[in-house]
Parts: structure tokens; sequence; C-alpha cells
């Protein structure tokens, strides 16, 4: 390891160390968890903005947790920030053979597209390996948010052929099903609000009409997909698109003197128009992540 590296793992370590501090010599794997997730999401908003300065730093931050981590299970000898380095290195390794055995034919590829089968057919081996289920599934976690896990679980179930073809017609389909799916909603929510029945039937209504708005999700997510499109990234910039804009909204209207309560709703649209037009979307290139 770098001199810089092994002098930041050196100060983890004295930060737990019996004179080190005191909320750091108490966290364990579990405390951390939310700062992990936390530091994670700091870092696709400074993506999102743009900055590669603030990134720089929330990067750091990031790898403070893998440090952490790494510092607890150093202390109780379960493995250290070498081990962890070492286990990266040699998946990486095991998982790119088109780039570090590039003389076998059977493990030549051409193709981003080839390398993601290539890339799956090695995971179900490792699995295989180490006794786990081969469940075309396998491997998307349930922590993941609600969006991304729907696109991973369609994308994996796809590679196994469980998927409308990617042409015209398929995504022609897949419009079909969604307008099915929002008709089912409309007809459960159309039955839970003439609904005068008992309180349990009532809670039994109420979740058929969330099972229908999941699957209006479900089948959105797969629209996304067909586009090419990440859902979480798409709706996370329609939500900060939606926050500038009212914030946009909440500023003009505080230059004319009033506040948000007290105009009409005709009027807070003109605002909203307004502010439309001054910040426009930007475009974004698409991405796909194979290396998890």
């Amino acid at each position: 390891m770098s001199t810089r590296f092994d002098k930041v793992v050196e100060v983890m370590a004295t930060l737990r160390a019996e004179q080190g501090c005191p909320w750091d010599r108490k966290q364990t794997h579990e405390s951390l968890k939310p700062y992990l997730l936390e530091e994670t999401y700091e870092v696709l908003e400074t993506i999102d903005q743009r900055d590669p300065r603030k990134l720089q730093e929330e990067l750091g931050d990031v790898l403070l947790q893998v440090l952490f981590h790494s510092q607890i299970a150093t202390e109780s000898h379960t493995f250290s920030i070498e081990d962890v380095l070492e286990t990266l290195a040699t998946k990486l390794i095991r998982r790119h053979p088109h780039v570090f055995t590039p003389h076998s034919e059977q493990e030549r590829v051409s193709s981003s597209e080839q390398v993601l089968t290539q890339w799956e057919d090695i995971k179900r081996t490792e699995r295989t390996a180490d006794g786990k289920t081969q469940s075309a599934l396998e491997g998307v976690p349930k922590t993941l948010p609600a969006l991304l896990r729907a696109y991973q679980v369609q994308a994996r179930a796809a590679r196994v052929g469980f998927d409308w073809p990617h042409n015209a017609a398929g995504l022609e389909q897949v419009f079909s099903k969604i307008t099915e799916e929002m008709a089912e909603l409309h007809d459960a929510q159309t039955q839970h609000q003439a609904s005068s029945d008992s309180s349990a039937t009532e809670s039994s209504r109420y979740k058929q009409v969330e099972a229908e708005l999941g699957d209006v999700l479900f089948s959105l997510v797969n629209l996304a997909r067909f586009l090419n499109v990440n859902p979480e990234e798409a709706l996370r910039g329609t939500i900060n698109r939606f926050t500038d804009r009212f914030h946009l909204v909440e500023a003009q209207a505080a230059e004319q003197g009033r506040s948000l309560p007290n105009m009409t709703l005709a009027e807070m649209d003109l605002l909203w128009e307004k502010a439309k037009q001054r910040l426009q979307p930007e475009t974004a290139t698409p991405k796909k992540d194979i290396h998890s």
C-alpha cells in the first residue's frame, strides 16, 4: 500500500486505540450501517452537482467507512484492510478473464454485452463453489432502494430469457402492460372508495390498492429498462428539478411580498411555469454498471 494509505490506516487504528476517540471506540459494524448509507448518498448528490473537489471529499468519507469496518474486523481478528484489498483484486482478475487471460479463445469477448454475460456466468460458478442457490435473482440485495431493486430483479430475470423481445413490438407490449396495470389500480381504488364493509374488509381492499399500485410502479420500471434508463436516477433527477423549481417559486413569491399559502393555485402555477422556463433540465448519458 502507498505511504498515504498506510498513514490513514494508522490514523484509524489510533482513533480506535485505548487512548483514542471515545465515540470511535464504541462503534460497531451495526452502529455504522446508517453512516455508510448516508455517505454513499452524499457521493451521489455530489456527482449530480458535478463538483470534482466536493466529490473528492465525499469519496474520502466513503473510504473512511471501509477503513472503519476493516479496523473493527482487525481488532476481532476477522480480516484486515489488506484482506479486503486482496479479495477485491482477486475478484476483479477472476471476473475479467478477457483482460487478464486474453489468449483464451473461450474467454475472448468484444462487446460490453458479452462482458456482462460472462460476468454473470462467473458469478454463478462462484455461487456453486460456495454452495449457494442458483436462482437467477441471487445477489440482488433486499436493502436496495425499491426502484433500483426492481430494475435489477427484472434485468436478472431477462438474462435467462424471461422478458419481452427488445424491439418495437416488445416495447408496445410494455406500454400495454402499464395501461393494463393502471386500469386494475383504478378498479381497485374505485371499489375501495365505494366500500362500506367491516374494518377487516376495508383493510383488505386497501391492501389490494397498495398491491395494484406496486404493480404499476413495477411495470414503469420495466419500461425504464426497455428505454435503457435507470429509474432510480430518473426519479432522483425529477425530484431535484422539482425542488429547484419549487424553491424558485417561493423566491418569486417572496419578491412579490407574498407567501405560497396566501396564493391561489392559478397564481402558483404561473410562477411554476416561469420557474420551468428559467431552469431547463439537463440531459444525461445513460450508464450501466456490472460491477456488483
